[in-house]
């Protein structure tokens, strides 16, 4: 499941992101990728010290904070984030993310784009699929999951700068398309209630979302 989530970020915390950033030490994102990935990733990645610890915490919490990032991902944990940067020129070729990240199996990948769209061009992230490509760009502060099961790159940037914030998350749910269905029964859950308050059918609805989470999950 693929899923566009705005707003995760103010337009004042994304200031607040983006002027840590513009101080802190960046090096070669090679540094970080695997032995295949190394050969087609060409981007800068923030290094871990003091100056980016903070808006390192406030993103982490801003997502785990997100009503829907919490339904359709059902995040145990989260890798710490890291914070990328993409000048003229720079891309990330054709790759799928490592099974494991810090001892941690990944479910889902996410990328909170930082800088405003119309600051750079192209940039796109682009998630590969047997039906095609699906090239993402978003307003900054707005984030995009998908599976980290999929083949994906990150266009080149011809103009501008493209900061965005990368993570990867360990779902409780490990398959992907039951994470859907419980999005959807959650979602048509909530609908319900706001529609119609706590009916009977609302809590048949909950019930068979409580009892599939106790099939599927793993704690």
């Amino acid at each position: 499941m693929q899923i566009v989530i705005g707003n995760i970020l103010s337009v004042d915390e994304v200031a607040l992101v983006c002027e840590a950033l513009a101080h802190a030490t960046f090096e070669d994102g090679r540094e970080t990728a695997g032995f295949a990935a190394r050969m087609v990733k060409n981007n800068r990645q923030a290094t871990n010290d003091r100056k980016i610890e903070m808006v390192r915490k406030l993103v982490e919490e801003r997502v785990l904070g997100n009503d829907v990032f919490a339904m359709s991902v059902r995040p145990k944990a989260l890798t710490s984030v890291m914070f990328s940067r993409y000048e003229s020129g720079m891309h990330y070729g054709s790759h799928v993310d490592d099974a494991l990240m810090a001892g941690m199996r990944t479910d889902v990948s996410f990328t909170l784009f930082l800088s405003d769209p119309e600051s750079y061009d192209g940039g796109e992230l682009v998630i590969e699929s047997a039906s095609g490509e699906d090239a993402v760009k978003l307003a900054a502060g707005s984030l995009v999951a998908y599976p980290s099961t999929a083949l994906h790159h990150v266009a080149p940037v011809t103009r501008g700068e493209r900061l965005a914030a990368v993570g990867w998350a360990r779902s409780f749910v490990r398959d992907g398309a039951e994470r859907e269905m419980l999005f959807d029964l959650d979602t048509a859950r909530r609908q319900m209630f706001a529609r119609e308050g706590k009916t009977a059918e609302y809590d048949l609805v909950s019930k068979s979302l409580a009892n599939l989470l106790r099939m599927w999950v793993e704690d």
